[in-house]
């Protein structure tokens, strides 16, 4: 993967391991710096790839004027409700139980 104009100088990988808060003795460099070297070749691959299209485009796009007016609208009024379910008692609808021995 890395080339010769991906190699890592030491200024660099002396910054880096002191981010890492990794000191030259517990580490082998050579090791390190191959590492790094890989990695950097990775970010030359994918800069190959075009990225110049727009990521939002995947999504959907929703027009703002084709959305419902902010309106304040009368709801349904408790007789009219009662008249949907006979099951209907002080303000709610009984359901069937959905946890317990059904599940």
């Amino acid at each position: 993967m890395g080339t010769q104009n991906n190699k890592i100088d030491e200024q660099t990988l002396e910054a880096l391991l002191f981010l890492s808060r990794l000191s030259p003795e517990s580490t082998n460099l050579e090791v390190l710096r191959n590492q790094v070297d890989q990695i950097v070749g990775y970010f030359d691959l994918l800069s190959n790839y075009d990225d110049s299209e727009n990521p939002y485009d995947a999504y959907p796009t929703t027009d703002a004027e084709l959305l419902r007016d902010d309106e304040i609208v009368k709801g349904l009024d408790i007789p009219d409700v009662k008249k949907v379910s006979t099951e209907f008692m002080d303000g709610y609808f009984r359901v069937p139980k959905v946890l317990g021995e059904g599940c």
